[in-house]
């Protein structure tokens, strides 16, 4: 249950998809976003007495022993699958992998955000779809204008400023901003048992890294409060960066150009490339990150592919193949087929938040 040996399925052909990075989903997403039905009769309970210290949020089900099982055979000297320390990679997706990405992408909401924070400074915005049309406060049309329309509004809005004063603007957004669901900070719309897996893997020696089709910088305002993982460990989508002295001082300034999508093939492409190792854990959600799977499969040894499925319309949100914003789909076969771990998020998580109320064990 996915944990495989990647050499086994080293033959998956990669099929390129819908970018969950890439403007035109995002566009879609953010005016069209659904919410599919899916269901599981039974609820979660979690785990069994004696074993609350391990992964605490998770339920007691086949899911979290498999978690488990495979840290302790790749961990424990004398193993036939041990890995020594330094070459415990894994990767996460971010966004519906380790915090909500529902009803829209947040990036995409501190987007819209900012044409109206902007605006002053760019009169020209008030008559120049598609930031006329936030301005006038109809930002579905501006989104519906597909991957150009979002282009120019995350282009524009993430511009012309030092990457450091970007996070700056990044924090500020979050301190006051709030999901529209549950009227409380998106930072606090991560996920416990993710939370958990990530302290859990680094106890064991596991080195984390963040690779999400979420532009860079945005993350790294956050991720260390959030996830505790450092900037360094965050690979993201990237714009482009322009050296320059202003008053005898090197800084760099954010570009209106991207540099890399991290998202579908591009996910193994910034792993190697930034990394220089191929993970033996990798968790995604969606679509975007089978390839990013795929990669991690491929290796030799054991091998750890997971998947979180959003089950649960109750406590979070439900959709899989039918939604513009998180599409999992391919991704939901090729796990059947190469018998990887699916995550079903009302079966196997107890708790979803931390401000949760427990249920009852």
């Amino acid at each position: 249950m996915g944990d495989t040996t990647g050499a086994d399925h080293a033959h998956m052909a990669t099929r390129h998809r819908a970018s969950r990075a890439s403007a035109l989903a995002i566009a879609v997403v953010a005016a069209f976003a659904t919410t599919g039905a899916c269901s599981l009769e039974r609820p979660a309970r979690g785990p069994t007495a004696g074993t609350t210290d391990v992964l605490p949020s998770w339920a007691d089900t086949p899911t979290r022993q498999a978690i488990v099982d495979f840290v302790a055979r790749v961990t424990t000297e004398g193993s036939p699958d041990f890995v020594p320390p330094g070459e415990r990679l894994a990767t996460f997706d971010n966004d519906g992998t380790l915090w909500v990405e529902h009803p829209v992408y947040t990036e995409v909401v501190f987007a819209i955000d900012r044409v109206a924070q902007l605006a002053a400074a760019h009169p020209a915005w008030r008559t120049t779809p598609p930031f006329a049309d936030i301005l006038a406060g109809h930002p579905e049309r501006a989104l519906a204008g597909g991957k150009q329309g979002i282009l120019e509004i995350i282009m524009a809005t993430h511009a012309g400023m030092t990457p450091d004063q970007f996070e700056r603007d990044v924090d500020r957004w979050l301190a006051t901003a709030r999901h529209p669901r549950w009227d409380r900070p998106y930072t606090d719309l991560v996920y416990q048992p993710m939370l958990e897996l990530l302290t859990y893997l680094r106890r064991h020696g596991f080195d984390v890294y963040i690779v999400s089709g979420g532009e860079t910088d945005f993350m790294r305002a956050w991720t260390r409060r959030a996830y505790d993982v450092a900037p360094a460990h965050v690979i993201g989508t990237t714009a482009v960066l322009r050296f320059e002295l202003q008053g005898g001082v090197p800084v760099l300034i954010r570009e209106p150009k991207l540099l890399h999508v991290d998202d579908g093939p591009g996910k193994p492409e910034a792993i190697e490339r930034i990394i220089g190792a191929r993970p033996i854990l990798a968790f995604g959600n969606s679509d975007g990150d089978l390839e990013m799977l795929q990669w991690t499969a491929g290796g030799r040894g054991a091998r750890f592919m997971g998947l979180v499925h959003h089950t649960d319309a109750a406590r979070e949100y439900a959709y899989d193949r039918d939604t513009e914003v998180g599409r999992l789909d391919q991704a939901l076969d090729a796990a059947a087929a190469a018998d990887w771990t699916v995550v079903d998020m009302k079966r196997d998580w107890a708790t979803i938040f931390a401000f949760e109320r427990p249920r009852e064990r």
